[in-house]
């Protein structure tokens, strides 16, 4: 019997799941199971009891297209290939690698990474702003950089960006980057 069934099977109240949502942070593991307001503990028969502190919810996750939203503006550089500018899924947005480009233009900035630097965290905040969020909503970035050497640069700019806390973030020299760009920034914000 799923834990689900199990609660039903308790005749416990129902949840609001809609008013839950807006008063606090669900958090889902696909595939495993969490019981919000019961605890589990092993009575001295060896057997599982389960005690009901509260009413709970049994949430899953779809993966239908219909949870997935893409964001497009044209005040960031349009993809350059078979991919969105960002998506929405879940109460998150995961925004794609962003280089300096000048929208209007679709050519960089210049060739220095300083200025592609300002240029991509610009268009960065133009797709947060178009899904509703902004740089105090990114939990996550990964910065791309041609040249590692460039990390001290790009960090003085970037800081002017995100405030404190602030997100977790992955920084690597790679090979190349699309149109020999000096970086690249991808990022992941909560809505």
């Amino acid at each position: 019997m799923s834990w689900c069934a199990a609660a039903r099977s308790l005749h416990l109240p129902a949840i609001d799941v809609g008013a839950l949502r807006s008063r606090a942070t669900l958090a889902v593991g696909i595939g495993f199971v969490s019981m919000a307001g019961f605890s589990i503990w092993r009575s001295s028969s060896s057997s599982f009891s389960l005690r009901s502190k509260m009413p709970f919810a049994c949430l899953g996750i779809s993966t239908s297209a219909s949870v997935k939203e893409a964001v497009i503006t044209d005040k960031a550089p349009a993809a350059l290939g078979p991919y969105s500018q960002a998506i929405k899924a879940n109460n998150l947005l995961f925004v794609s690698g962003v280089l300096g480009l000048i929208p209007e233009t679709g050519k960089f900035i210049s060739e220095s990474v300083e200025d592609q630097t300002e240029q991509v965290l610009k268009n960065m905040g133009e797709i947060l702003k178009a899904s509703g969020a902004n740089y105090s909503s990114v939990v996550k970035t990964t910065i791309m950089l041609a040249d590692l050497n460039d990390f001290k640069k790009v960090n003085e700019i970037y800081a002017k960006y995100f405030p404190s806390p602030a997100p977790a973030r992955s920084t690597y020299q790679v090979a190349a980057l699309p149109l020999n760009a000096r970086i690249e920034i991808e990022c992941i914000a909560a809505l």
